[in-house]
C-alpha cells in the first residue's frame, strides 16, 4: 500500500495501479460526520471505469487540479455526480473516467482501522443519509463548531 505523501506530486491517477491501495490524509469538512474529525486518513482503491461506485465514497480530480472525495450519488453512462455527506446542497459531477479510486478503509487518529465495506459502516451511513435536511443543517453546524475548537486548542 502506498501513502500519498511518499509519492512525488503528481497525478496519483498516472502513478497508482487499478485495483492498488494507496492513503491519504482528510482535509476539509465535506464528508462530515463519518470522516474529517481529526487526522483521518482514507485508505482508496485504485478503480477501473467497469467497477461498480454508486454509493461508495470516491475521489476525482477537478478540471482545476483539486482532488475531491465525495460519495457517489448517480451513475447516468459516463456522467457521475456526486456530493459530499457534508454538503446540504451543493452536487459535482465528473466522467466516469475522472474516477480515480473508492474508499475501502478510515484509518482515524488513534490508529484504529474502519472498513468502509461493513454492515455497521454502512448502517451509520445510511442513517445520516436519510435525515432531513433541517436536522443535517444544525447538526452539521455543531459538529463543524467542535472540529475547529479541537483544532485551535491541538496547535
Amino acid at each position: 500500500m502506498s501513502s500519498i505523501e511518499d509519492i512525488a506530486k503528481g497525478h496519483i491517477e498516472e502513478l497508482i495501479e487499478p485495483g492498488a491501495l494507496f492513503v491519504m490524509h482528510v482535509t476539509g469538512y465535506s464528508m462530515l460526520p463519518l470522516l474529517g474529525y481529526g487526522d483521518d486518513k482514507i485508505v482508496l482503491r485504485r478503480t477501473t471505469p467497469e467497477d461498480d461506485i454508486i454509493g461508495r465514497i470516491a475521489m476525482f480530480r477537478t478540471k482545476d487540479e483539486h482532488i475531491i472525495v465525495h460519495r457517489v450519488m448517480k451513475v447516468e453512462g459516463e456522467s457521475v455526480t456526486l456530493r459530499g455527506d457534508g454538503n446540504i446542497v451543493q452536487y459535482e459531477h465528473c466522467l466516469r473516467s475522472e474516477i480515480i479510486g473508492v474508499v475501502e478503509r478510515v484509518i482515524r487518529q488513534s490508529g484504529r482501522e474502519v472498513d468502509c465495506t461493513t454492515r455497521w459502516w454502512l448502517i451509520r451511513e445510511r442513517i445520516w443519509l436519510i435525515q432531513p435536511t433541517i436536522i443535517r443543517r444544525y447538526a452539521l453546524a455543531v459538529i463543524r463548531r467542535w472540529c475547529n475548537f479541537k483544532r485551535r486548542f491541538k496547535r
